[in-house]
């Protein structure tokens, strides 16, 4: 057999997610989601887990909702809802290997949900202004493939690094600056108009482009999804620092649970969402 040198057909990831409402909110407008799914079935994950993706596809997705009244709480479960029935459905793209696909198959994920939030804010006075950001992370065997809006965040951790790395674009004038090396990290960070979004999902944006990608992963990297929330009370470092963490994993096991009590710790205004997306392996016996 001459298989060996070909890349792993599966791998094993661990998850674990926590959301919060923080310290002053009256309501938690974030919302997060675990999905495993086929070209038949779709299972929803709960809050921390592992599997494998050899027979079927796992997804995860942040959610951030904005609106009046209880408009945010609901455009961020609508969200959640859409993306597990709309993304089983695209699982045969995965499984013919069609990895150039992708990209249209998240586009037009975010226009449907961009859509229905949009109808709804018009058509109902209490879901006027309905938002939400949505970073979702999609799962295939050899890679992962991301489409984001809005300003809630997805960070990879490779292996082999000590350097986090955000592959989501933040949609604010806040977050164009800092790429472009205008402001540091913490100018960024405390500057009045960093929760001003560009570009969300709802309300009346006229259509949404997403930013969509693609990271080939291995054994021993981690993945962040995380609402604005968590970043208001945590640098990247600090993020990096919890997430390799060893000495502290006996007593709490749950990296999203350490990650959003540390934020809060520091922070605490906003609703905190972590989820945190391990390899554990490749499973190829």
């Amino acid at each position: 057999m001459e298989h060996h040198h070909q890349a792993p057909t599966s791998a094993r990831l661990q998850w674990f997610g926590r959301t919060d409402r923080g310290k002053v909110r009256p309501n938690n407008e974030d919302a997060f989601l675990g999905l495993q799914f086929d070209g038949r079935e779709v299972h929803r994950l709960g809050k921390f887990g592992d599997a494998a993706t050899r027979n079927a596809d796992l997804a995860f997705a942040v959610c951030d909702g904005m609106g009046g009244a209880k408009a945010g709480e609901v455009a961020s479960r609508i969200a959640v809802e859409k993306i597990t029935t709309l993304l089983p459905r695209e699982f045969r793209h995965s499984a013919t290997g069609l990895t150039t696909g992708f990209d249209d198959v998240l586009a037009e994920l975010f226009g449907q949900i961009h859509q229905a939030l949009a109808l709804l804010g018009e058509s109902y006075e209490e879901c006027a202004g309905m938002e939400t950001t949505l970073s979702l992370c999609w799962f295939t065997p050899q890679w992962m493939h991301f489409g984001h809006v809005g300003d809630s965040r997805i960070y990879y951790l490779p292996a082999n690094s000590d350097t986090i790395k955000q592959l989501s674009h933040d949609d604010t004038h806040v977050g164009w600056l800092f790429r472009r090396g205008m402001l540091n990290e913490r100018e960024a960070r405390h500057h009045p108009r960093r929760n001003v979004l560009q570009k969300a999902l709802g309300g009346s944006n006229q259509f949404v482009d997403p930013q969509v990608g693609a990271v080939a992963y291995e054994a021993g990297d981690m993945f962040l999804l995380c609402s604005d929330g968590l970043v208001e009370g945590l640098y990247d470092e600090q993020i990096t620092e919890i997430m390799r963490a060893k000495g502290v994993a006996a007593t709490s096991p749950n990296l999203a649970d350490r990650l959003v009590e540390a934020s809060l710790e520091n922070d605490g205004r906003d609703n905190t969402t972590a989820l945190v997306i391990q390899v554990t392996g490749d499973d190829n016996g």
